[in-house]
């Protein structure tokens, strides 16, 4: 059995994080997100120091990567 969908378009769940899958609110979304409330990074993939530049909007910041720059999102760096 095949399901047609009816409407002409494919739903679009925008409620986690492009790059690493982690659950974002409409909120974030609405606030770091981009004009279509999509959310490219989030606090769990990048510093609240980047985001709040650009990068849950799909913006490239000055700001090292805290993915491939050790030691940058908080902590220590992994040994």
């Amino acid at each position: 059995m095949v399901c047609v969908s009816s409407t002409p378009w494919t739903p679009v769940d925008r409620s986690t994080c492009d790059h690493c899958g982690a659950h974002v609110s409409e909120q974030f979304r609405r606030v770091y997100g981009d004009s279509s409330d999509r959310a490219h990074r989030c606090g769990e993939c990048d510093s609240f120091r980047r985001l709040s530049r650009g990068t849950g909007a799909g913006v490239d910041v000055a700001i090292p990567d805290p993915e491939i720059a050790p030691g940058r999102h908080g902590g220590e760096a992994d040994v």
